[in-house]
């Protein structure tokens, strides 16, 4: 069936949601659209699925929404009735059609005879992660789109574990849900029903006290905390997310008493009106949160993104303004305050890990060298993480210290499996509290760390492709990389490039090595100065990302060996 039918099938339902059926209307004509909204359907990998929302088997409603739990059912259904007893929590955030699309999940799961645990109103992506392992269920759901914008919404499917979906149980409900050839006939129970017969349950603040007492226990220097937080001033926003309720709350049980929570952020809306991009990592998220910091002299501001799984910070400088932290930046910060904290402590284990995805910075393997620390690269994913984490747990091999991405990601205590902005948002309130009491900034706690360590920079290039083209145009950049194989980047020599979805590493010399990695579409390039470049499409928006890890003697030194790398990497791929 191409496009045109497919869409014609939509158009002749009489029952179709109304506001869809409006949406419909408006793009009659307008082939190019329609063509992007039905010629495929939504793809479903690891993390789960997400999209713009709108009508179409290429978007995000209550019909794809229906046909991915159909397929998470129906995998249930294979593993026994102890599986569908165990059931599957189900949490949501603040963008439209979010609680519409939770509560869609839960009567698709209950015809099928599966309990679930559904959050009262909105809670965080890492509370969801909780809960699956606080209550013991199989599976959780989380419906959000993450930092996208507000035409976006996503659909994150957990296993037992508390941690995304790994591949092997993913692939297997992606057969399933390609078996669901007719969105409008998924049958679906009614809710009431389901709470009647207790196959539906409604929870709250069990469950978020449980968490937040978890959350309680990631704080080092309980006595800094709230000694000299009772007096810190910072301003907090969640911008317009999930963040606020478990955010104040986990400040406050840390002795966090004089920060600020921006007013007009404060409020969940999935219009995100105050900002463009609800993304800790974009400065212009941070300005509402800068009116409020100079007005208040805020030592820090701290934003957390609407599922609140990530965190971004901005610091206050001599001048009164604000300079903004990156998320490798905020890792290395937090790493080396938690393993100087527990060796000051004598709990610094001997056998402690830091783990990291393989587009993060090498100052953090730095760091925890220096504490006689290992640390363990994954592919990019939290799941990756959270997959090391349970191997130490079942192996004893090795303590969890700290896990972190690039991408404003961190976790500190695996009571959850994925990034949590509430676990570090606590604790960097706590450093900024540390420094305080030394009479310095985290940016001066940064530079300290610089001048121990060596001055590291680092850089996200990133070209977004969408539509139907976007896939071939993103496949043509990396067999450009793979095809022309550069032998060099700024005048710097290539000493070896990573083929991690061959599985090879390939030397200068021609010489080759098998790669202790997972198959991946990544290519990364070890140049002879200590430089590292990877090029990988994102998994899930329309985009391919290059990423640049550097360093120098001084950090104007860094900054214009960064620059040069990003020019180089520009000039390749235009070429």
């Amino acid at each position: 069936m191409d496009w045109k039918e497919t869409y014609q099938t939509w158009t002749a339902q009489t029952d179709l949601e109304a506001h869809l059926k409006a949406e419909l209307t408006a793009l009659a004509g307008k082939d190019e659209e329609l063509e992007d909204a039905f010629y495929q359907p939504m793809s479903f990998g690891t993390a789960g699925m997400r999209g713009v929302m709108g009508p179409g088997i290429n978007r995000m409603n209550i019909y794809t929404v229906r046909q991915a739990t159909e397929g998470l059912a129906t995998y249930m259904d294979t593993l026994g009735e102890d599986v569908k007893k165990r059931g599957v929590a189900i949490s949501f955030d603040s963008r439209h059609h979010s609680t519409e699309f939770a509560h869609e999940a839960a009567r698709v799961l209950g015809q099928h005879g599966i309990k679930t645990y559904i959050f009262e109103g909105l809670r965080p992506t890492p509370e969801l992660s909780f809960t699956v392992r606080h209550l013991h269920t199989f599976a959780g759901i989380m419906i959000t789109a993450s930092h996208n914008p507000k035409q976006f919404n996503g659909y994150k499917i957990y296993g037992e574990d508390g941690a995304q979906m790994p591949p092997k149980d993913s692939d297997l409900i992606t057969q399933y849900i390609r078996q669901v050839t007719d969105l409008f006939e998924i049958a679906t129970a009614d809710e009431t029903n389901l709470m009647t017969t207790g196959l539906e349950t409604v929870i709250g603040e069990d469950v978020d006290q449980a968490y937040l007492d978890n959350v309680a226990t990631v704080t080092i220097n309980h006595d800094l905390a709230s000694e000299e937080g009772k007096d810190m001033t910072f301003v907090f926003t969640p911008l317009h997310g999930t963040g606020r309720m478990p955010g104040e709350r986990a400040l406050r049980n840390a002795g966090f008493q004089n920060f600020i929570t921006v007013p007009s952020q404060a409020e969940p809306d999935g219009d995100f009106p105050t900002v463009d991009f609800p993304n800790p990592e974009f400065p212009e998220a941070f300005d509402e949160a800068i009116k409020l910091g100079k007005a208040h002299q805020a030592d820090i501001l701290i934003a957390t993104d609407p599922d609140a799984d990530r965190l971004g910070t901005a610091v206050r400088q001599p001048n009164g303004d604000y300079q903004l932290l990156t998320g490798n930046q905020i890792a290395a910060l937090m790493l080396h305050y938690i393993l100087a904290a527990n060796q000051q402590a004598g709990t610094l284990p001997s056998n402690g890990v830091a783990v990291k995805s393989i587009v993060s910075t090498e100052f953090a393997t730095k760091i925890a060298a220096s504490y006689n620390i290992d640390t363990i690269n994954v592919l990019t994913g939290f799941k990756f993480i959270a997959e090391q984490i349970q191997h130490f747990e079942d192996t004893g091999d090795h303590t969890f210290m700290f896990g972190f991405e690039e991408s404003y990601g961190y976790l500190i205590k695996p009571f959850v499996r994925d990034k949590d902005a509430i676990q570090a948002l606590t604790l960097l309130a706590e450093i900024a509290a540390y420094y305080r009491q030394q009479g310095q900034t985290l940016y001066d706690g940064l530079e300290a760390l610089y001048a121990e360590y060596g001055y590291f920079r680092e850089q996200t290039l990133q070209q977004t492709f969408e539509g139907i083209t976007g896939p071939q145009k993103i496949e043509a950049i990396i067999n450009k990389f793979r095809t022309q194989a550069p032998k060099h980047f700024a005048g710097i020599d290539v000493a070896a490039t990573d083929d991690i979805a061959s599985g090879i590493k390939t030397y200068a010399d021609g010489h080759t090595e098998a790669l202790a990695l997972p198959k991946a579409e990544v290519l990364k390039y070890w140049l002879v100065d200590g430089t590292w470049i990877a090029v990988r499409p994102s998994g899930t928006e329309p985009k391919i990302k290059f990423y640049i890890g550097t360093n120098g003697a001084t950090l104007s030194a860094a900054n214009q060996k960064l620059q040069n790398f990003v020019d180089a990497i520009n000039a390749f791929v235009a070429d």
